[in-house]
Formats: structure tokens, sequence, C-alpha cells
């Protein structure tokens, strides 16, 4: 499990980037979000952004208790 902080960090990088993207449809911010959520998948185990959020996001939930 990944210390929550890092995952806190590349949630919010890739929810920006996800909002970015859908304004400014450059290549740049594409690939941005795509190494911001590979990281992500890798550290949650999964294979989409999507899972890979709300993976995360239980993570760093269990990790406050």
């Amino acid at each position: 499990m990944a210390y929550p902080s890092h995952l806190r960090e590349l949630v919010e990088r890739c929810e920006t980037l996800k909002r970015r993207l859908a304004a400014d449809n450059s290549a740049e911010t594409a690939r941005q979000l795509e190494d911001s959520a590979y990281t992500l998948c890798v550290l949650t185990g999964t294979r989409q952004l999507d899972a890979a959020l709300l993976a995360a996001r239980r993570q760093m939930a269990q990790a406050m208790r």
C-alpha cells in the first residue's frame, strides 16, 4: 500500500489534469495525465484511471482510521 500522502498528491494531479485536458485538449496535458494515471494504477493495482481513483480514495480512507 502506498503512502496516503503520495496517493493524495496523485489523485489531485490526475483530477487537475483531467479538467485541464477537457479545457485545452493539448498533447502535453494528455501525456502528463497518462503518466500520472499509469503511476496511480501501478500503486493501486488497477488498470484504468477511474478504478485507480476509487481504489486510492479507499486506501486513503482506511489510512485515516
